[in-house]
């Protein structure tokens, strides 16, 4: 598979994923409509890292708009049929080839090719990682997010993007966050949610047993929940965050930037060609769905109704934190994909962020390790750092 959209600089131990940007290079975010593109300024995260003397690798391919599973479609990737489908951003981090990179974390692409890889991803708390630079497509969930091999590379990366930026308005007053793999996990709580357990294959169910085999050897509680927000909590992000979706790639015209048809006879067509040729059938299809969703006859019914639901799933998981100080699931159904139509992606899609979407749409952290995923309430990444750092000194 292709791992660079560009190469900034062989030597660079930071990749950065292709929704970041990056001053003067090109940033597509996998799709031909941005074709071209290239920003006059970098996010605020990589320009963070660069000031801490931290070099910027290249921009990592990811699928158009981080729509798919784990970047499969993008426009400038090489993905043949029959295909073992990996993140491009995590292979770099699992082959040594970068310290660690940034992702984008929207609909828990970045989760997901971080567990087929085995290496280590962590989307943290909304609002601590300024998304200033990040080409959004979700404001209200998707957030920026490390990368690593180990827990301590995500904490020392963590603790120099992290902290509020003027720039966001979406941004958290902290001026900076402390992230540390060093909490005493000596009697912490972590709960197992049967109904996700249930939906993953053998292997996955295996990982889960085994990570939690290794919890308790560090004398870590581990108990089995039943609990029946992950559903309704998919279907509202999946709401939420195509609507967001449909609205904000409503900029990309074939006016001022990016792929302009060169079959069009007025304005309207213009637009119309343009997005036909520069979107793909996925990103199409999450457009229709989230327009839909902001209809006259569905608002009420769907997004507004999808808004309630937000409120209901972050009460719900509240309370589960206050007797829990972590929450032990699958990231995928899966230890392994294969390329497939991408005319079958938004039913996969959706049925695989199941797993993922509860902290995209409330705000907490999650981290990806070892192939399983485990989340906290907000603010709590030392947790989840502490926990994957104790199950890694397990297998040393």
């Amino acid at each position: 598979m292709k791992y660079y959209a560009e190469i900034i600089n062989e030597n660079g131990n930071i990749a950065v994923d292709d929704t970041i940007l990056v001053k003067d290079y090109l940033s597509s975010a996998g799709s031909k409509i941005l074709d071209g593109y290239k920003p006059l300024f970098s996010a605020e995260a990589v320009e963070r890292l660069e000031n801490k003397g931290y070099s910027i690798s290249g921009k990592t391919n990811v699928g158009e708009f981080a729509l798919d599973l784990v970047g499969e479609f993008s426009y400038y990737n090489d993905i043949k049929d029959g295909d073992t489908l990996k993140g491009a951003a995590s292979e770099l981090v699992k082959q040594g080839k970068v310290k660690a990179a940034l992702g984008v974390d929207m609909n828990g692409a970045t989760r997901r090719a971080a567990a087929l890889s085995d290496v280590s991803f962590l989307k943290p708390t909304y609002g601590t990682v300024s998304r200033y630079g990040v080409i959004s497509c979700a404001a209200s969930g998707e957030q920026l997010g490390v990368y690593a091999n180990s827990a301590d590379d995500i904490a020392e990366i963590m603790s120099v993007i992290a902290g509020n930026d003027k720039k966001d308005g979406t941004s958290l007053p902290e001026i900076s966050y402390t992230y540390n793999t060093n909490e005493d996990v000596n009697g912490k709580k972590v709960c197992i949610v049967k109904e996700l357990f249930d939906k993953a294959d053998e292997n996955t169910k295996a990982k889960i047993t085994a990570f939690a085999d290794a919890l308790k050897a560090q004398n870590v509680l581990v108990e089995e929940i039943s609990i029946d927000i992950f559903e309704v909590a998919n279907t509202a992000w999946q709401i939420l965050m195509t609507a967001e979706t449909c609205n904000n790639v409503s900029r990309y015209d074939g006016v001022k930037y990016g792929h302009r048809s060169e079959n069009y006879k007025n304005i309207d067509e213009l637009y119309v060609n343009s997005r036909t040729e520069g979107f793909n059938f996925l990103t199409k299809a999450v457009i229709l769905y989230g327009s839909e969703m902001l209809s006259k006859s569905r608002y009420a019914d769907c997004y507004d109704k999808a808004l309630k639901v937000r409120r209901v799933v972050s009460d719900v998981m509240n309370t589960l934190f206050e007797k829990y100080d972590a929450i032990l699931t699958p990231v995928c159904s899966k230890c392994e994909y294969t390329s497939y139509d991408i005319k079958d992606a938004f039913t996969k899609v959706f049925e695989e962020s199941v797993f993922t979407a509860v902290p995209n749409l409330i705000g907490i952290p999650a981290l990806s390790t070892n192939s399983v995923q485990l989340m906290s309430k907000a603010f709590c990444e030392s947790t989840l750092l502490s926990l994957a750092k104790a199950v890694e000194r397990k297998g040393e």
